[in-house]
Order: structure tokens, then C-alpha cells, then sequence
């Protein structure tokens, strides 16, 4: 193992952002003192969460802008030119990485199905044709689990890989779960990360062999699976209004709602009344505390992790104790975001919760962030 780089310790690791959303995945790498330089995302409005969100925290805006457009964009005429001569600019001064999670319905089993040929799949292929043509140092590629354990998409995704590695890339992946990371939320998803070879080692095969057994993924062990499967996790419980229920003795309490809850004090947060009034009240009773069986109404337990944040295709979570939906701020709890991140009030209630649910959990983003920093900081030969 190579002594640490400490060229690299002073901000400069370049970030350009893609299909930013409201920026969960930027915000865990700003946490761990990466430059945020750029940021892509096609939805205005969530551009305008994005930096809405960032002004309240005094995270200071990107140095190169804000590209409000289809990536697809970005790879002809002058924005793709505009967007080469960033990079050049930027490696001058250090390594340039672009991270990104392309929307994946497409890919998802509870989703369209419809693969890379699908309206969002297509972005996929536009993120890895990006990434191809402007060759960053590095790059992290998130996506939905489908991608990794469906046959048809698994196809796909190995000829992603190959692309890749064909220029100059080599590259470790995992499927990881938010779990591992301190996310109260039951979330499978599929991390991508490569890196260029030349700047680890001139020798491809040690190059791969560097990273696979350097990249430490970052996951806490006193969250692992293992851990989990001896807990005494709560079951169904009568659905009580108001209730209050003590803590179970027998389970890991940073991997419960309730503990979100209270640490990000959701009943005072910013986004705490934005929530769906309920229309059927009765409907909502009847649902025992725990009972996540359904396809549509899940009302979640408060000792117990949430399964994976996702609120559309009629898909309802309902509150522990509450006869009504989530609300936003607790939506963001479960997604592991610090209290002090907010979502404006000029998004619809719809968007928010839109948003929300398509981001990456804010731990797991931060732990693949410091794991990425500490490899290249002792691995790569940057000649700055």
C-alpha cells in the first residue's frame, strides 16, 4: 500500500453531479470534502430544491453552474464541448470524478420493466456514453438492484462493465443495502465505481487487484446483516392512536423510525406538515402497526426499519402511531438526512415526495464517498 497522497487532502477531488435530484448523493460527498463543481438535473424545479436546500445549510453553490437539460445534451455541439474543457480546467488542479444514479423504473422487479430500451432506461446508456467520452478519473454509478439480479437486465449491465473497462477503466461493484450503512430503511441498491487505471498502477492486472482488495465500501459492521438476524424485531401490533410504545430490549436502535424521529425532532422540522390529507380514515385504522404486507398501504412499525422509501405507483406508507401518511420530514429522517436539510415548500407535495424517494440514503452515500477519498489518497499517483 502506497503512503497517503496528501496533495489530495486539500479539497481537491473534482465532483461533476448528474441526475442530481435534490442532491442526497452530492450532499454525502460535500460532507466527506468533495468539490461539488457541477450540477446536472433535468427537472427545474427540483433544481430549484436542490439549491433552495443548499443556501439554508451554507453549502456554497458550484464554481461551473447548474445545467438544467437532458444529459443527452451534453454529448454533442457546444455543450459538449462547453463540458470537456470543464473537465481539462479541472484536472489541472486535481482528480475529476462524476457521480450519478440515472432514474431506473426500467430496471426495477416493482417497476416498468421495460430495460434499457425504456424511456428512462435509455439514460442509463446516455450516463455510460458520458462518462465514455469524458473520461473522468473516476466515476460512481448507482442504480436499482434489478440491474444486478434480473437475467435480461444483468445482460446489460455486464456490457456497461465491458465498456468500461475497454477504456482504461477498472472497476468494483456491490449490491448494498441501506441497512448496512445506519439507514433505517430496508433498500437494496447497486454501486458502481471505477477508476482509472493509469492513475493506480500502469499494470492493468495489479490495477484491478489494487482496488478490489483496497476499496473498503465503507459499511458499518454493527449494523451488518448478521447483526440484524439475531435482533428480536417488533411483529403487528394493534394500531393505536397517540400510542406510545417502550423500546424492545433485543433490536438496534439507530436502524428504527422512531429513533429518526426523534433525532431529526420531526414534529418541529420545516417539512413536517407536508404530508396527504387522508381521505379514509377507517381504511387507516384498520391497518395493524407493522403490517407492511400490503401492496398499496403499509403502515410502518416504530421499532422496526421502514422498506425501501418509495411513494409512488399507489404505493402508501402510513405513520407508526398517526392516522395519516408520512409527512416529508419524516420521509427525509428515513432516508438518514441530517435535520437541518429541508425541501422548499414551492414543490408540490407530489415532488417532494417524488424526489424523496428517488434519492440515495444520505449515509450510504457519505460512506461510499469517504471510501472512495481514502483509496484514492493512498493509491493514486496523481502527478498535480
Amino acid at each position: 500500500m502506497k503512503e497517503k497522497n496528501d496533495k489530495l487532502n486539500n479539497n481537491n477531488i473534482k465532483i461533476f453531479s448528474f441526475f442530481s435530484g435534490v442532491g442526497f448523493l452530492d450532499l454525502g460527498f460535500e460532507k466527506e470534502n468533495f468539490e461539488i463543481v457541477f450540477v446536472n438535473e433535468y427537472n427545474n424545479e427540483f433544481l430549484k430544491a436542490y439549491k433552495y436546500a443548499r443556501t439554508v445549510m451554507g453549502i456554497n453553490p458550484p464554481r461551473l453552474g447548474y445545467y438544467c437539460g437532458d444529459i443527452n445534451s451534453l454529448l454533442i455541439g457546444e455543450k459538449r464541448k462547453k463540458l470537456k474543457d470543464y473537465v481539462l480546467q479541472e484536472r489541472k488542479n486535481g482528480i475529476v470524478g462524476f457521480i450519478g444514479g440515472p432514474p431506473c423504473p426500467d430496471f426495477s422487479v416493482a417497476g416498468k420493466n421495460a430495460g434499457i430500451t425504456g424511456k428512462n432506461g435509455a439514460l442509463t446508456n446516455s450516463y455510460k456514453r458520458l462518462i465514455l467520452d469524458q473520461e473522468p478519473d473516476f466515476f460512481v454509478f448507482e442504480n436499482v438492484k434489478g440491474l444486478w439480479k434480473t437475467q435480461k437486465h444483468r445482460k446489460e449491465y455486464d456490457k456497461i462493465k465491458d465498456a468500461f473497462r475497454r477504456k482504461g477503466y477498472v472497476l468494483t461493484d456491490r449490491l448494498v443495502n441501506a441497512l448496512d450503512y445506519g439507514v433505517p430503511q430496508d433498500r437494496e441498491r447497486i454501486i458502481l465505481v471505477g477508476i482509472k487505471y493509469s492513475l493506480i498502477n500502469e499494470d492493468k492486472r495489479k490495477a484491478v487487484n489494487m482496488l478490489k482488495k483496497g476499496f473498503s465500501w465503507g459499511n458499518n459492521p454493527l449494523y451488518n446483516f448478521e447483526k440484524r438476524s439475531n435482533c428480536k424485531w417488533p411483529d403487528r401490533e394493534q394500531f393505536i392512536q397517540k400510542s406510545e410504545r417502550e423500546m424492545p430490549k433485543d433490536i438496534i436502535p439507530e436502524l428504527c423510525v422512531e429513533y429518526w424521529f426523534k433525532k431529526n425532532n420531526v414534529s418541529d422540522h420545516y417539512n413536517s406538515t407536508d404530508y396527504f390529507a387522508p381521505k379514509a380514515k377507517d381504511r387507516f385504522k384498520s391497518i395493524e402497526e407493522g403490517d407492511i404486507s400490503r401492496k398499496s398501504f403499509k403502515r410502518l412499525h416504530r421499532w422496526r426499519y421502514s422498506p425501501t422509501v418509495a411513494y409512488g405507483n399507489n404505493e402508501v406508507h402510513l405513520h407508526p402511531y398517526y392516522e395519516r401518511r408520512l409527512s416529508v420530514a419524516e420521509a427525509l429522517s428515513i432516508q438518514s438526512l441530517p435535520k437541518e436539510f429541508i425541501i422548499t415548500k414551492e414543490l408540490s407535495k407530489s415532488d417532494m415526495f417524488k424526489t424523496v424517494g428517488n434519492g440515495v440514503p444520505f449515509l450510504l452515500s457519505k460512506a461510499i464517498a469517504h471510501s472512495i477519498r481514502e483509496y484514492l489518497e493512498h493509491n493514486v499517483r496523481w502527478k498535480g
